[in-house]
């Protein structure tokens, strides 16, 4: 099939209505860059919550660097399952913060029956990497240590969960705990994570990257330049603490569940990272979101794609690890690390 095709195939998975929606995006496009601090005051702008004193405690965690890491705790309207679920936003370490996802972690907490705590970590490009990452270690460390922030049982009673750039801190966050030797999480929940550096349609090896890195929700574009803000340095956007996917060592680590979203770039790394786990003996679940768009855990509790995942969640939250339906996945090679500058051969660096 040529790249028209392929487009056209690609736009009739998308209803009209949604078409017409991100079309209103679209044009002209955000560049990050420039324009993220407009974002984030619209982010605040368009998702105020309306304050619930009852079930929402604004609380905060000492850090070894000298400042308190903010955090939101968030109780369910029916506390049905036990533990506490630590969320890591997304927003490509660059935009959004607990005021923004505030709806969706009260929908988290009352869809789970589980206490959700979400992490307000550092942003860049004012706080590039590692802030982001030490702050969300920094909560980790306190919640599995001690009862500080909500009653558990034990580190066991501890999920991860993150979205987008929320699942790459919540992977990089197990994985820096495994080198530490601290004590780890009993899960991961990993939606729609980053997990690889490249996003050039021109050398990413992940059809997803190709197929829907350009007119939905989020662009490869998008995606290249908060990576950039996030981690300045190129050579260090290949190390497994940026990019997980290509950590040599992924044994050991919580057992996960990576959901991802059909109509979504990062629908092929996510899985592949999955893939990866398993290989290394992990224990890993797979699931993929029919007719999804990236984000969807944004989406009001009565979307579709947003009542599907949550279906998946619950039970793994429940010890579920066997997979709703067994998903095509393509044996796909992470991106080798690109070589440095100044060696015969090496590539020049392109800017989807």
């Amino acid at each position: 099939m040529g790249a028209a095709g392929r487009e056209g195939e690609k736009k009739s998975r998308v209803s009209r209505l949604t078409s017409a929606i991100l079309g209103l995006f679209a044009a002209p496009r955000i560049n990050m860059r420039e324009d993220y601090e407009k974002v984030r005051r619209a982010q605040r702008a368009l998702s105020f919550a309306r304050p619930d004193p009852e079930r929402t405690f604004d609380r905060t965690v000492p850090s070894a660097e000298g400042h308190e890491v903010p955090v939101r705790v968030f109780l369910p309207k029916e506390a049905t399952r036990s533990g506490v679920l630590l969320f890591f936003h997304g927003g490509g370490w660059t935009i959004g913060d607990v005021e923004s996802y505030t709806s969706a972690c009260r929908t988290m907490a009352d869809l789970t029956g589980q206490v959700v705590v979400s992490v307000d970590y550092r942003l860049a490009p004012e706080h590039p990497y590692p802030a982001g990452l030490h702050d969300c270690l920094t909560v980790t460390e306190a919640l599995l240590e001690g009862p500080s922030l909500a009653d558990i049982d034990g580190p066991a009673d501890v999920t991860l969960i993150g979205d987008s750039a929320g699942g790459n801190l919540a992977a990089a966050v197990s994985l820096a705990l495994r080198e530490r030797g601290r004590t780890l999480p009993g899960a991961q929940i990993l939606l729609y994570p980053v997990t690889q550096w490249d996003h050039d349609p021109e050398t990413s090896p992940f059809p997803s990257v190709r197929e829907y890195g350009t007119g939905l929700r989020l662009t490869s574009i998008e995606v290249q330049d908060y990576i950039e803000m996030y981690q300045p340095d190129a050579a260090a956007r290949t190390t497994p603490l940026i990019s997980p996917l290509v950590a040599d060592d992924l044994s050991g680590l919580p057992r996960t569940l990576v959901v991802t979203a059909e109509l979504d770039l990062l629908r092929d790394e996510g899985e592949a990272f999955a893939l990866a786990l398993r290989a290394a003996g992990t224990p890993a679940r797979i699931e993929r979101i029919d007719g999804a768009l990236h984000g969807f855990i944004t989406l009001p509790r009565f979307a579709r794609p947003l009542t599907a995942a949550y279906e998946l969640v619950t039970s793994f939250l429940d010890g579920e690890m066997s997979e709703s339906r067994v998903l095509e996945i393509p044996a796909v090679e992470p991106p080798s690390p690109p070589a440095a500058p100044g060696d015969a051969g090496a590539p020049e660096r392109r800017t989807p």
